[in-house]
């Protein structure tokens, strides 16, 4: 089966997967994907907290109120695209696709806007841009597995440089994230 991610980053530098089984018709797995708060766990929370203080403290973080924000209000995937993110596609009840671009390694990330069309352009050099699925398939007995993916595709050597030493500190934290964040869907969906 071919994924949305698969036609929009085929070729990554780095990769990222997990996934769960949701006892939830697909249909409601994806409903639940776009509407509950993925920050639900409080690790999930501080997590992204923790990722938000280096621009904070380097003054590119606007300040206290997004930070306060940020540890109170819901996080949906409404929430990541005011933050950056874009939705690439989507193939409803089957796969989500988001993607960004930036210099991820620096304080604030320096993300850039983007839309599909200039996702897939040549990414400029000291940038690297990242896919990120919520991918749903049916099972024969009505479960569903839940994925998630992460692919990363630098744009040039250094980039890719900086990119490698920045992910070998946040990989652990990234991937908790994404698993907590299943675990919060899943848990919504088959109430």
């Amino acid at each position: 089966m071919t994924m949305l991610i698969d036609d929009f980053l085929p070729y990554f530098d780095a990769v990222e997967r997990h996934a769960t089984i949701v006892a939830a018709p697909a249909d409601r797995v994806y409903e639940t994907i776009w509407k509950v708060d993925l920050a639900a766990s409080p690790v999930v929370r501080l997590l992204l907290i923790a990722r938000a203080l280096p621009g904070l403290l380097s003054g590119r973080g606007g300040g206290l109120p997004p930070l306060f924000r940020r540890a109170s209000e819901p996080i949906t995937l409404r929430s990541f695209s005011k933050q950056g993110f874009a939705i690439l596609a989507e193939a409803p009840p089957r796969e989500l696709l988001l993607g960004f671009s930036g210099a991820f390694w620096t304080p604030g990330g320096g993300l850039r806007q983007l839309d599909a069309e200039t996702f897939r352009a040549d990414q400029p050099p000291g940038t690297a841009r990242a896919a990120w699925n919520f991918a749903i398939q049916k099972m024969a007995d009505g479960r569903c597995l839940l994925s998630t993916e992460t692919r990363v595709q630098c744009a040039d050597a250094a980039s890719r440089q900086r990119f490698r030493r920045y992910w070998q500190v946040i990989r652990p934290g990234s991937g908790l994230i994404r698993r907590l964040m299943l675990q919060t869907i899943r848990r919504a969906a088959t109430r």
